[in-house]
């Protein structure tokens, strides 16, 4: 066998491995743990406030836009600081780098203000 395959063979069972792992501790959580079905254990519970009506409910799409784009630009936040203390090292190849990434953030941003997704109505 090639050591090419065998470096496959290796990856594959450790992902078996890990999957056996998961399987085994499931089963024995269920075999351990306590089943104690209560109907107050079966009501829906949100932050200490007992739930009033439905639980189903239409929720604004804004808000997962601006979790999103919350998302993207914390992302940019964590690439940008390791490249800031690496800068002299990277020289103007890494600034030209970084200033492209900073422009293609910027165009989402630009394009997400276009779209009215930032006012809240």
């Amino acid at each position: 066998m090639s050591l090419y395959f065998q470096d496959y063979i290796t990856v594959g069972s450790f992902a078996a491995l890990g999957v056996v792992l998961v399987i085994v501790m499931l089963g024995v959580a269920a075999l351990l743990r306590p089943s104690n079905p209560s109907p107050a254990k079966q009501k829906t519970y949100e932050c200490g406030v007992d739930p009033v009506g439905e639980g189903w409910h239409q929720s604004y799409v804004r808000y997962y836009v601006f979790g999103l784009l919350f998302v993207i630009f914390d992302v940019e936040a964590v690439f940008i600081f390791p490249w800031a203390i690496k800068l002299e090292d990277l020289g103007v190849f890494g600034l030209v780098e970084m200033l492209i990434f900073i422009w293609i953030l910027l165009m989402g941003l630009i394009f997400a203000i276009r779209k009215g997704v930032l006012r809240w109505e």
